[in-house]
Parts: structure tokens; sequence; C-alpha cells
């Protein structure tokens, strides 16, 4: 008898190494980081949720407002009528531009920038702002972020038909070059969403980065040439060469020129840094 119950003990005593065990039938540690094969494709299993989130958070964005969707375009119109009083009339910052081309210019600047500046800031946000959704389900934690980044290119999408209306009532009308907006907005999207994903792992990291970041936006814009023209500008203020070629390949600009490119009869592609389509899908793949 006493055999008998030694042998049913051997039997059942747990084995000393659990994680052997639960490897062997296929059970992995909560929580535990995967390689990135294999969080690319839980990201791919989860496209249906980044899309319906994106436009969940498009639809409830200014579902308080009276004027409803319509400050998406609203907010980037009144912005650029600010920039044009300031710099356009007051500081005349358009180097010579006219202003039926010196308007679009700016128009177009300020959506285009736009887009990756709420991207960001949307990204900076993404992980600390939806604590309660990160603590109660298990998903790629990168959904978020693309997510808000997928949200601010359809609130972009939104923007050119009326930058279409603006760029038609100044005599620019459509042409084969505006074919060129679709791989320059596919780059840009593919940045801010890189943009968006570091900065909300820094933001979840450092909470005070939400804070700061709009000062750094700002200066970014300011330093990329949405109100002026930044080749002109810079030729003007005697800039040394390697700073001019520094500032015009920073990817803000780099997009913007590529829009205004596209869009604007009278931008020529001397306007362009040098391999402006190199430097865009350096910034896209970065």
């Amino acid at each position: 008898m006493s055999q008998l119950l030694v042998r049913d003990s051997e039997r059942i005593r747990p084995p000393e190494n659990l994680a052997t065990l639960a490897a062997a039938h296929g059970l992995t540690v909560s929580g535990a980081r995967v390689g990135l094969r294999e969080y690319s494709r839980q990201l791919w299993g989860r496209r249906h949720f980044i899309l319906a989130f994106s436009q969940a958070k498009l639809t409830a964005q200014y579902s308080q407002a009276k004027l409803g969707q319509l400050w998406q375009v609203a907010t980037p119109l009144l912005n650029a009528a600010v920039y044009f009083l300031i710099f356009g009339m007051l500081l005349k910052s358009n180097r010579g531009l006219p202003n039926d081309v010196y308007i679009p210019f700016l128009v177009t600047g300020v959506f285009v920038f736009t887009f990756s500046q709420s991207s960001a800031m949307a990204g900076v946000r993404a992980i600390s702002g939806n604590l309660g959704l990160v603590r109660a389900l298990h998903f790629p934690r990168a959904s978020l972020p693309i997510s808000f980044a997928l949200q601010q290119l359809q609130q972009l999408l939104f923007s050119m038909i009326v930058l279409a209306v603006v760029l038609v009532s100044f005599g620019h009308f459509p042409a084969p070059a505006w074919l060129l907006i679709v791989p320059t907005l596919a780059l840009q999207f593919v940045f801010n969403t890189g943009l968006s994903l570091i900065v909300a792992r820094l933001g979840a990291k450092t909470p005070d980065l939400a804070q700061l970041l709009p000062f750094i936006l700002r200066t970014w814009m300011y330093a990329s040439g949405v109100m002026f023209p930044l080749a002109r500008t810079l030729e003007h203020a005697g800039a040394s060469g390697w700073i001019s070629d520094a500032m015009l390949a920073n990817p803000a600009a780099v997009y913007m020129d590529l829009m205004r490119y596209a869009l604007i009869n009278d931008y020529p592609s001397s306007n362009l840094p040098p391999h402006v389509w190199a430097l865009a899908l350096g910034w896209a793949v970065l």
C-alpha cells in the first residue's frame, strides 16, 4: 500500500521546470516581447481595429462643437488667414511672390505642416491618454499611434477639397502635376506614422514631453518655411551653405515643397532642394 502511494505522488508531482511545460503546450508569458515579424503580424491582425478607432476619433473630435466637422478645415484656414495678415501683409515675408501665388503657397504649407504637427501631438498622448484601453485589452500598443496618424490623414483628405477650391480661385487649375500629391502624401504619411510611434513611446515614459512638444513643433514650423519661401529667405539672409542645405532638407520643408511644386503653376522646380524625392523617401523609411 505504501509503495502505491509513493508511485502516485511521483506521478502527480509538478515538474521542476514549469516554463518548459508551458512552452511544450504553446503557452507564452503574458506581455512578453515578441520579434518584429510576429509583432507586425499582430498589427496586421488588428488592422480593422486601427481603422475603426481612427474613424471613431475623427467623428468624436468636434462632436461637441456646433459647426462639427467643419472645424477640420476651418482651423487650418483660420491659421492661414492669420499668417497671411502677419507675414504677408505686415512683415512682407512673401519675398516678391504675388498674392495669387503666395496665398496658395501659404495655405498649402499650413495644411501640409498641420498634417505632421497634428500627428505628433496626437501621438504623444496616444498611450498615456488611453490607459484605460491599454490596461483593459491586450493588443499591440503601436496600434494607437498608427490610428492617430491615420486619423490625421483622413482629416487632411477632407481639407484637400478646400485647398483645391483655393487653388482654382487663384488660377491654379488641375494639371498632370497634381498626380504627384499621391506619392507625396503617401511618403509623408509613412513619415508621420514613424514620428507618432516615436513620440508615443517617449510620451509614455516621460509625460512632460506633451507639454514641451508644442514649443518644439512651433520652432520646427518657423524653420520649415511654412509662411515664407525658405530658399529665398536663406539666400537673402546670407546663410552659409551647410545651414541652407540642412534647413531645406528637413522633412517638413521637403514635403511642403513637393506639394507646392505639384499644385502651384508658378512654383518652379528650382525651388526644390537637390534629390528631393530621395530625401522624401529617406525620411519616410528612416
